[in-house]
């Protein structure tokens, strides 16, 4: 992708929104009062802005991978043409090779494929079971996929574990106080405002089962870990986005959008405005003054796709559109003038006392994954289908870590 189709597309979105402001201002205010060929023409707008936009984050994504691409490969190029310096291999890096290439081989063939030798390098695997403990290069490569989905782990503060282990969470029940003025050997007044929370982030378990062709695993040009990983990467990371926005913290993450002392209380929650059925401009000008001025630097929206169909339709007091859209480089489309991600997994079902959205500062999302990820090769029992069956075991957590920095968009009654 080329900077000329990014500036192209940007061209694009910027006529079809001008196009629709003029459609749109010409509307009733109340969308409840638009005849059904209106919202025809509506729904048409949206589509073609949603698929712009789309279009648009795809090839900003592309340009910069391509650019670390780039530049993560040119100082081996140098290296090795300019100087003709030669790579040497330590024990570690051999070592770490051959690991791989036995991991490799049991992706393909399961436990027979390993000799005792392969077997002893996975040391702390549940050999008996058929588990082995994957190389930790196979689990950040999976979660770094994870994270190109999962958008809230793009903001949050991830935390790895080597072993299944919990964690204390700092947790701020109150803001801190302001340092005080003090003498030279005085060291200043006791904060109780901060503690360890009472919950620890755990490594608690969750197992998802995945079936690839025999055939693909032979004839594919791409490494057999890396099919595996990438359609593993995939199904976690649904799993993932889940817990993140509704898991009850039993066993599992807390979720954004679970009240809990532990997570974000009931008190974060801001319905003005809103009706029951119908999501007010007013209510998003609220929410964004109840964030403190501490958090609105990083703060973002989140939402689901049909609230931001919603949000296009809504109009501040002073006649500006709540959704602009990001026509130049580095800022992308807007709400309020502060970006927003979309989640699948955000809430949107627009009845009475329901949430609908969230705005705040994700980095007091805090998540922790464990890195000593399972995988159980299931080589006999697709056979007949000519499959190969994989089980991931992942262990991981996650929760708000600060109430104060986030606040929930709620429904009226």
């Amino acid at each position: 992708m080329s900077q000329q189709q990014l500036k192209e597309k940007r061209e694009a979105l910027g006529k079809v929104w001008e196009e629709y402001r003029k459609f749109r201002d010409k509307l009733p205010d109340n969308p409840d009062e638009w005849t059904a060929e209106i919202n025809e023409k509506y729904e048409k707008f949206d589509a073609d802005i949603d698929k712009l936009d789309r279009q648009i984050g795809s090839i900003e994504r592309d340009i910069k991978d391509a650019e670390r691409e780039k530049r993560f490969k040119a100082p081996e190029t140098e290296e090795r043409e300019n100087f003709n310096v030669p790579v040497e291999k330590t024990e570690s890096d051999d070592s770490e090779q051959r690991k791989s290439e036995a991991f490799d081989k049991l992706l393909r063939g399961g436990l027979p494929a390993l000799n005792q030798e392969e077997r002893n390098m996975f040391a702390g695997s549940d050999i008996g079971g058929g588990y082995l403990i994957t190389p930790e290069k196979f689990v950040g490569g999976m979660l770094k996929n994870v994270d190109d989905q999962v958008k809230i782990r793009g903001l949050a503060t991830v935390h790895q574990l080597k072993k299944a282990a919990s964690m204390g969470v700092i947790t701020f029940d109150n803001d801190l106080d302001d340092w005080g003025w003090t003498t030279e050997l005085a060291t200043g007044a006791l904060d109780t405002g901060v503690e360890f929370g009472k919950r620890d982030l755990a490594a608690y378990p969750m197992a998802k089962r995945i079936k690839l062709s025999e055939t693909l695993l032979r004839l594919s040009n791409r490494d057999v870990q890396s099919i595996v990983r990438d359609r593993m990467a995939y199904k976690l990371g649904g799993t993932m986005e889940q817990a993140y926005m509704t898991g009850t913290g039993h066993k599992q993450p807390i979720g954004l959008f679970t009240v809990s002392s532990d997570g974000i209380p009931a008190t974060r929650d801001v319905a003005t405005d809103n009706t029951a059925t119908v999501l007010k401009a007013d209510n998003l000008i609220e929410v964004q003054g109840t964030l403190k001025d501490a958090y609105q630097g990083k703060a973002r929206w989140l939402f689901h796709r049909d609230a931001i169909t919603k949000l296009r339709k809504l109009k501040s007091s002073d006649n500006q559109y709540l959704w602009t859209p990001g026509l130049s480089d580095g800022v992308g489309s807007r709400i309020l003038g502060k970006p927003y991600v979309l989640s699948e997994w955000c809430p949107n079902t627009f009845t009475a006392n329901q949430y609908v959205g969230m705005y705040g500062d994700f980095s007091y999302y805090w998540i922790v994954d464990c890195l000593n990820m399972q995988i159980k090769v299931l080589k006999e029992l697709y056979a007949e289908t000519n499959q190969i069956g994989f089980i991931g075991r992942y262990e991981g957590d996650g929760q708000p870590v600060l109430a104060e920095a986030f606040v929930r968009i709620k429904m009226g009654s």
